[in-house]
């Protein structure tokens, strides 16, 4: 197979594989956790393959993902870019999320992190989701005294509004924005991406492939498990799902005519946002990583481009990228930090 090849993730100095693989579904969310072994298989195969830009977070599982990599780098440390992130606490383990962004509580979740995943430093280290009741500013502060102690080498947001970006990326560099961006989850492109541009911050494009929709359409929702959770998004419900088919049998249309499979003609539409974007799909499945990694090798001319974009547009997606339970950007207003009077 030819190279993943590898880019320039941000201007501070990270580079990384041009595709990442994202590790939520091999312990949470997407049904039940999957076999251990199976998948130090998979991330190993991976790393092989020259992807070796593996994305966690403590809330997956929550902390058993990490545990996952932790066993999985064993021997291959030095090979991997590693990213995770704090942020999202599900600690009543009823499914009761709290947003947190306390100083106090981000030393404790890196140093929680460091040891679940058995490393001295993590390379990437996100605020999964923005704590609204503090500034940014503060949440900064405190990142950045990890980064001065080598705990952190380079700091991420995700999910974060382009003034949240603008003022913690005045308090220490921003790396990298993760972001849900895929053919039909469009909404970070009018001001996110331009301000992560201006400010020479990576993307990173999770979701790349719709939570599966792009890859095998409505059918996906006949096998969901009760405990997957893309049971509760709104594009996955009835009266949402039979508009979203059409999208599904037109890039299915297209990838015929390109001699590709539609999640490789999706991922590809991903790539060719520009090279300062890594998709990062996820999969539990070695047959599914190939596939992914196939899609790097499927070039689309600008008409192509155009075609798939007006397949996916806002008018013709139907249903919200979350139910009301998930935060997004536009949930990460933080306050003004000259009026702001402490917890």
């Amino acid at each position: 197979m030819a190279s993943v090849g590898r880019m320039k993730l941000g201007s501070q100095g990270l580079e990384v594989s041009a595709q990442g693989l994202g590790c939520l579904g091999m312990s949470a969310f997407y049904g039940p956790p999957k076999p251990e072994a199976d998948m130090i298989t998979l991330i190993h195969r991976a790393v092989r393959s020259g992807i070796t830009f593996l994305d966690t977070s403590d809330m997956y599982g929550p902390f058993t993902n990490e545990i996952l990599l932790g066993k999985a780098l064993k021997g291959i440390r030095k090979e991997v870019e590693l990213a995770t992130k704090f942020g999202v606490s599900n600690g009543d383990g009823r499914g009761k999320w709290e947003i947190c962004g306390d100083p106090t509580y981000v030393r404790a979740a890196c140093e929680a992190s460091l040891k679940r995943l058995d490393v001295d430093c993590i390379d990437l280290y996100y605020q999964h989701r923005i704590d609204t009741k503090i500034p940014i500013e503060i949440t900064m502060g405190e990142l950045k005294k990890l980064v001065e102690e080598g705990k952190v080498k380079y700091i991420g947001l995700s999910e974060a509004s382009a003034s949240t970006i603008r003022r913690a990326h005045a308090v220490h560099p921003i790396t990298a924005v993760q972001l849900e961006w895929s053919l039909w989850s469009r909404d970070a492109e009018e001001g996110i991406v331009p301000t992560c541009r201006e400010l020479g911050i990576g993307i990173v494009a999770y979701s790349p492939l719709g939570r599966g929709f792009l890859s095998l359409g409505p059918k996906i929702v006949d096998s969901l498990l009760n405990d997957d959770h893309r049971k509760l998004l709104p594009r996955f419900q009835p009266e949402n799902l039979k508009q979203n088919a059409s999208i599904f049998e037109r890039v299915t249309e297209m990838a015929k005519r390109k001699g590709c499979t539609p999640s490789q003609l999706a991922l590809a539409w991903a790539h060719h946002q520009g090279n300062d974007v890594c998709p990062i799909p996820g999969t539990t499945k070695i047959e599914n990583l190939n596939q992914n990694i196939g899609a790097l090798f499927v070039k689309l001319t600008p008409e192509e481009m155009v075609e798939l974009e007006s397949l996916g547009s806002a008018d013709v997606v139907k249903g919200e990228r979350y139910g009301t339970r998930m935060y997004t950007w536009m949930d990460s207003e933080t306050p003004d930090l000259s009026l702001w009077k402490g917890i």
